[in-house]
């Protein structure tokens, strides 16, 4: 082990303690605080919530949803599908998420392999779907749902509840690996509860605020921000995904967010329209100096902070890296990026940055409770009471940690002053036939920020140089073609690159790029549902492009 990393004082909930507690006693606590609200503007007390937990799982009692019986659910974020969370886990079944975006061979594997009994859907042609993907019997409705958390108490409901422990199951989560079929993950009541609570005290007083949630819940990282908004009291806005929240912000006046970074790459693009070049850049800069102060956010008065509803703050970002001129774009504006880490076996967290220690470049230090350690390779270690038990089903042989107890991440990584710093993946680091290590992730993230790019996949594994696949946002691309009739994109993404080539050395640098057809997508098998890049299957469909690009330069 090189360095380890260690944060005290983490929260652990006893070992009779369920995630229902989360619900239950933030409505003793205070029961007229507000709590989840709907797209719709339908707002919920935390009593009031509590109240429909427990009246949605007294109707899946009624149904003969047993402890341990697992929960299919199809759909976008919404209030339903939280009450629903809420109440299966109330009870002791345990939910299996299934991605929106997932294709038929892959819901059929999850329900398969889950051995799930009872199913969820937000709409006619989701049930449809998990139908033709094997599911028996009836699908519920999230309208059905909804109507169920106006019923009556089951009376077998407070000792259903009362015989959950921390150590039962409470989800198991699909991961949207790269290679191969997706492993379900297991999540117990206590490694979400740990990482929920103490994401929310490694940041202060941020959940006590105002929030819109549009992560998928079918992700651990929208599971972990959903019970971490629980548990810290925030006013929590559920919208289905990324395209509704951008023109919600101005009317829900979030005062922190949770999101990717291909979402806050997104917003920041949509927001170029209130920029022109020169001030986008003035912004960015502004902001770089601001993060590498440590200076706290403060408001500013410009249409683009309106945009965002006059009083953001703060966001989380979690689920891949972010580039430091969006970090700098959003404080220049003043809103400060706070990074984060973490991975499916550990219920998402493992690190997160801090208000008060915010430091550019790094995910952040553990949250309480935690270990993080460096292996001789270079590898991130993690250990604590959040790191999953094991996997599900196929994956049942396959143990997530070794002998002494240490998840090993597969991210390689550094430890600077107890903050961590991700410098890449053990199995995504590049190496040229020169025998260069080159790490994909930061030149394809500076591509992408470009407006006409779309993505863009490094390749140069085993090559004489480093080249990249880049597709084009289409219609950004219809309204540049319109107004440049007579030039080339290639001329344009050329600066794109140029850009991206600044952060890195000569033998590092991208050499040749191809502009393909197309996008890479979900439904083409191109991203995982978490949008990450499945670089074996995008070398595979563009074999082609990819040996051009080293034949033209020899």
């Amino acid at each position: 082990m090189n360095s380890v990393s260690v944060t005290a004082n983490g929260f652990v909930p006893s070992d009779t303690s369920s995630l229902y507690a989360i619900v239950s006693e933030a409505a003793r606590r205070d029961p007229a605080r507000h709590s989840l609200c709907a797209a719709d503007g339908t707002q919920l007390t935390t009593g009031e919530l509590d109240t429909q937990v427990r009246a949605l799982a007294s109707t899946l009692l009624d149904h003969a949803v047993a402890a341990g019986d697992r929960v299919a659910v199809l759909g976008r974020t919404s209030l339903e599908w939280a009450l629903l969370d809420c109440a299966a886990m109330a009870i002791g079944a345990v939910i299996v998420p299934v991605y929106p975006t997932s294709s038929a061979a892959q819901i059929e594997h999850i329900l398969r392999d889950s051995g799930s009994r009872f199913f969820a859907a937000e709409s006619a042609d989701d049930a449809a779907r998990l139908t033709a993907a094997g599911a028996s019997g009836q699908v519920w409705s999230f309208d059905e749902i909804g109507g169920w958390a106006k019923g009556a108490q089951h009376p077998e409901l407070d000792a259903r509840i009362a015989a959950v422990g921390a150590d039962d199951l409470a989800m198991i989560v699909y991961t949207s690996g790269t290679t191969g079929p997706a492993k379900g993950c297991m999540i117990s009541h206590r490694n979400m509860y740990v990482t929920a609570a103490n994401t929310s005290r490694q940041t202060g007083s941020l959940f006590d605020g105002t929030t819109v949630l549009a992560l998928p819940l079918s992700h651990v990282f929208g599971q972990t921000i959903l019970f971490a908004c629980l548990y810290g009291g925030s006013r929590t806005h559920l919208l289905p995904g990324v395209p509704d929240l951008v023109p919600a912000l101005a009317r829900l006046r979030p005062t922190f967010l949770a999101l990717i970074p291909y979402a806050l790459e997104k917003i920041r693009k949509h927001t170029r329209a209130l920029l022109t070049d020169e001030q986008e850049a003035a912004a960015v800069e502004r902001g770089l100096a601001l993060l590498a102060e440590g200076a706290a956010p403060t408001a500013t008065d410009d249409a683009v902070s309106a945009a965002f509803g006059g009083r953001l703050r703060y966001v989380i970002s979690g689920g891949a890296s972010l580039d430091d001129t969006t970090a700098g774009f959003y404080a220049g504006f003043g809103v400060v990026v706070l990074n984060c880490y973490g991975l499916t076996e550990a219920a998402t967290a493992v690190t997160v940055s801090a208000p008060t220690t915010n430091r550019l470049g790094t995910v952040g230090r553990p949250i309480p409770g935690t270990e993080v350690g460096i292996g001789a390779d270079g590898e991130v270690l993690v250990r604590g009471p959040h790191v999953s038990p094991g996997y599900w089903g196929a994956a049942a042989d396959q143990l997530p940690v070794d002998d002494d107890g240490w998840l090993h991440t597969g991210d390689i990584g550094e430890l600077v002053d107890g903050h961590l710093r991700i410098t890449g993946r053990k199995k995504e680091i590049l190496v040229t036939s020169g025998g260069k290590n080159v790490a994909p992730t930061p030149l394809e993230d500076r591509v992408r920020l470009h407006p006409l790019v779309s993505n863009c996949m490094v390749v140069g594994d085993g090559r004489p140089f480093v080249t990249a696949l880049i597709t084009l946002d289409a219609d950004r691309l219809a309204k540049w073609r319109a107004e440049n009739p007579d030039d080339d994109p290639a001329t344009v993404v050329q600066a794109a690159v140029d850009d991206a080539n600044s952060l890195v050395s000569r033998p590092e640098s991208i050499r040749a790029f191809c502009i393909v057809d197309g996008d890479f997508t979900v439904d083409a098998g191109l991203l995982t549902s978490s949008l990450k890049l499945k670089r074996a299957m995008i070398a595979e469909t563009f074999s082609a492009e990819i040996n051009q690009l080293y034949v033209s330069r020899g």
